[in-house]
């Protein structure tokens, strides 16, 4: 199974700006155009002071493994051939309180399963990069390892 393979996302109209960013290659965070917090998933209204206007604002897409699972069985048929492979929450360096979900490969377009789970640590830094899973445009990000 290669990155085109993938299942695509399906943005919505809150999170499409995140989408266009990462098709650039870029990873931002909306944050709330008022009061400065961070917010992810996206979504209209801020949680904190509960107005309505945002921006998006670029991250230096490095963080960390806060949580990792190597799923057995895979939950997804289609994957069962990858096994094992990792899914990881990466919390960003920025913004702590943001974390998102993916997978860590050895280069962007790997496939699931290119990094050892024995090779995955809580707190390991790690970057995003991006995979086009093949379809409008879209790329996901992934993340990299980082060397300490």
């Amino acid at each position: 199974m290669t990155a085109a393979h993938l299942l695509p996302p399906v943005p919505d109209d809150d999170g499409a700006p995140f989408w266009e960013y990462a098709a650039r290659g870029e990873l931002r965070v909306q944050h709330c155009a008022d009061c400065g917090e961070p917010r992810f998933p996206p979504r209209p209204c801020c949680p904190h002071c509960h107005s309505f206007t945002s921006d998006w604002r670029p991250t230096s897409g490095r963080g960390r493994i806060w949580s990792f699972v190597i799923p057995h069985p895979p939950l997804l048929p289609g994957y069962a051939e990858l096994a094992p492979y990792n899914a990881v929450v990466v919390e960003l360096l920025e913004t702590p309180r943001i974390r998102l979900v993916g997978n860590v490969v050895a280069a962007p377009d790997a496939p699931l399963n290119s990094v050892p789970p024995a090779r995955l640590r809580i707190g390991a830094g790690v970057r995003a990069v991006f995979t086009s899973p093949g379809q409008d445009g879209l790329r996901l990000p992934r993340w990299l390892l980082e060397r300490s």
